[in-house]
């Protein structure tokens, strides 16, 4: 398959015009569409990365259900999230065991989206910033725990979060930070923590501004630490609803374009319409894509990475060419699958998107096969 006239995103992170030859070396030149895809007027950009999300069109990783899984899969491949590293919420031991042991062996049908690892979100958290976590399950950092989910996932997890502030967590860190992404998350922990922390292996940060102290003049909490630490990354939400625009472009500011990693969030009610849903066991009420429990607490977000992509462009101003880049290849660097996925080259899986002007989604290839082709 040749695409040509597309103005493609290259691994220099910038738009240049050029041809795309798509032969993936997993597939014979006889499973690929034998065609030429005029592109003219379009950009061709990888396809996306969601390293943090929860669900879609009601269903939830934490179902622990194979039909669940691919249903989720399913969504986020239509909407241009190609690969996806779902994440566990703060349950108990045995939900959060049964979801790591179904996405072991996953195998993506043609509609679905590959699955590149599990983010462990919870339930080493901060009982006091559990968020939308149950602070019922919240457990303190136990790397034998891990190292159990880690073995029956197939060592899947890529991601783990965990709250410095918590007993232990220090220790734990260092124990783990060769074997899995250790990340700072729903946390209370000050600026010396948090930066003792990211000393030990943490260089992560979970959902930038959400979960943890702001950034005061006087106590520039974990945001200020993570900042200062050149190789600290950091996760955002660029839904509109968790983070005002002015302080995503601060974020940008801080931490630069090659340590942001744009994520969505999203739960079981993405996709669908307004409605009463739930998110780790409890009730999460939508309205205007605003997810929020009982008691106020915003419940992750109703918008795919795609869309939150496009608001990062659109509403946010941050420039089209960082938002493509830290939805693509930073994700992929920074868990480990960037050999395979999160740009366009050779030799690579061949996961790409058309968008038109507008920032519409026009194209998906998925795994070097067209899911479908609006205007093509």
């Amino acid at each position: 398959m040749k695409i040509i006239n597309a103005k493609v995103f290259t691994p220099a992170f910038t738009f240049t015009d050029k041809d795309i030859c798509v032969l993936h070396e997993k597939f014979s030149a006889d499973s690929l569409d034998n065609c030429v895809v005029d592109a003219n007027g379009l950009y061709a950009i990888p396809g996306l990365i969601d390293i943090h999300f929860h669900g879609a069109v009601g269903c939830d990783f934490m179902d622990g259900t194979k039909e669940s899984l691919r249903s989720i899969a399913a969504y986020e491949a239509s909407v241009g999230v190609t690969s996806i590293c779902p994440a566990t919420m703060t349950m108990s031991r045995e939900d959060i065991l049964k979801a790591c042991t179904n996405a072991r062996d996953f195998s993506p049908d043609v509609k679905c989206s590959s699955l590149v690892g599990i983010n462990m979100e919870g339930p080493f958290v901060s009982p006091h910033k559990a968020g939308a976590q149950n602070p019922v399950f919240v457990m303190k950092p136990d790397p034998e725990f891990f190292r159990k989910a880690q073995a029956l996932s197939g060592n899947k997890i890529k991601l783990l979060a965990v709250a410095p502030d918590t007993e232990n967590a220090l220790d734990v860190i260092a124990m783990l930070k060769n074997e899995v992404l250790c990340s700072i998350a729903h946390t209370c922990c000050d600026y010396d923590t948090a930066a003792r922390a990211i000393a030990a292996g943490a260089v992560h940060l979970t959902h930038l501004y959400n979960a943890m102290p702001p950034l005061h003049h006087r106590e520039p909490g974990p945001i200020g630490a993570g900042a200062d630490a050149k190789w600290c990354e950091a996760e955002i939400i660029c839904d509109g609803i968790h983070v005002h625009p002015a302080a995503v472009r601060a974020a940008f500011r801080l931490f630069g374009e090659d340590r942001m990693i744009l994520i969505s969030d999203s739960m079981m009610a993405c996709g669908l319409e307004d409605g009463v849903y739930t998110l780790g066991g409890q009730k999460v009420t939508v309205t205007d894509r605003k997810a929020l429990l009982d008691n106020g607490t915003l419940a992750g977000s109703a918008t795919n990475l795609f869309s939150c992509l496009k608001i990062a462009v659109r509403d946010m101003g941050i420039p089209f060419e960082t938002a493509v880049r830290c939805a693509t290849y930073n994700p992929a660097r920074s868990i480990k699958v960037l050999d395979t996925v999160g740009t366009i080259e050779n030799g690579k899986q061949a996961d790409l998107l058309l968008l038109d002007e507008n920032l519409d989604l026009k194209a998906v290839l998925l795994r070097g096969k067209w899911l479908f082709k609006e205007i093509l």
